[in-house]
């Protein structure tokens, strides 16, 4: 079962999973999913990952979770969304597996559970301060599946992301409020948006703009089949396995600017915009666990080749597909 498999990630892991040869549910209210990203090949059931026990049962071999909340600004002026949805729909789906046996559990979360690290690149042993609620919700998520995994014995990964972007095919994003900035910098070129806001170019960076680790979204879905692998009797997860996803390689606001520039040919105005409380000024992975662990290698790493397949989805999504 993908949970929330019919939104940006979950529908390219449930691809990735059909692909490979799984029988894939995917279990999706449409809040802000689209119904024709769920993969054909997949099975579909409309509904809340909140009643997620009375569509399991002993058949299924693993729950993949990407069901939540996860717009930052939203998660603080109603932080009650962010409980009720994130950690109150994942505890009620943890006990869901317990009801039926279902022992296998990899869990969507977010390096938002670190806040503002004082180093980087970051690793997993950092000290987790989330500065939001949506931060704060994924982090107590992560402690229910340690404690359900030490009495219960589950065996989950928790995977967390950084900046995730690009498309696979027809799946990408399509986000009824965007606030990620490689879309937002394509909106330019699509005529959608007029410029791109640079918010703060006076951070101790080389150009003075924020620092972001980028991920492609298929490198991504590469590593949640690895963390469902790590799952299995043989696998490396026998209790919780926390793995950090990233390239390692930070890209500023001025390069992503650039890199969208160079796919599409536009001018792309930017314009400097006053900081952003709470916007650390790098934010880089250390996903030496991942490599180790899981196996996992990112090969999809050249910032403009994430942008181009952003960019081609876009396009796609415009003719009407």
């Amino acid at each position: 079962m993908v949970t929330g498999g019919a939104g940006y990630v979950g529908s390219v892991v449930a691809a990735h999973l059909v692909a490979a040869g799984h029988d894939v549910v995917v279990l999706d209210d449409l809040s802000t999913g689209h119904r024709d990203a769920v993969p054909d090949k997949a099975g579909f059931i409309e509904g809340r990952v909140q009643d997620a026990a009375r569509h399991l049962d002993a058949s299924f071999d693993a729950v993949l979770h990407f069901a939540a909340s996860s717009l930052v600004g939203e998660s603080v002026t109603d932080p009650a969304k962010y409980w009720h949805n994130n950690v109150g729909g994942s505890l009620a789906l943890l006990d869901a597996l317990r009801t039926h046996g279902v022992t296998r559990f990899v869990f969507s979360s977010t390096a938002a559970v670190y806040g503002a690290p004082e180093v980087s690149p970051i690793t997993e042993d950092a000290p987790c301060a989330p500065t939001n609620p949506y931060g704060a919700s994924k982090l107590t998520v992560d402690h229910l599946i340690t404690s359900y995994c030490a009495a219960y014995g589950l065996r989950a990964v928790s995977l967390r992301y950084f900046n995730v972007a690009g498309a696979y095919g027809r799946y990408g994003e399509r986000h009824a409020t965007e606030t990620h900035l490689i879309p937002l910098a394509l909106q330019v070129p699509n005529g959608t948006r007029g410029s791109v806001a640079l918010y703060g170019t006076d951070y101790p960076t080389p150009d003075g703009t924020c620092v972001r680790d980028y991920i492609h979204v298929a490198d991504l879905a590469d590593a949640h089949l690895l963390a469902l692998a790590a799952t299995g009797e043989d696998g490396a997860a026998t209790g919780h396995l926390i793995c950090n996803l990233g390239n390692g390689t930070g890209f500023s606001v001025r390069d992503v600017v650039d890199a969208v520039r160079t796919v599409t040919g536009c001018a792309v105005p930017a314009h400097e915009a006053p900081r952003r409380a709470g916007d650390p000024p790098v934010l880089v992975a250390a996903a030496d666990r991942a490599r180790d662990v899981l196996g996992w290698r990112p090969t999809r790493t050249s910032l403009e080749n994430i942008v181009a397949d952003a960019w081609s989805f876009l396009r796609d999504g415009e003719a009407g597909w």
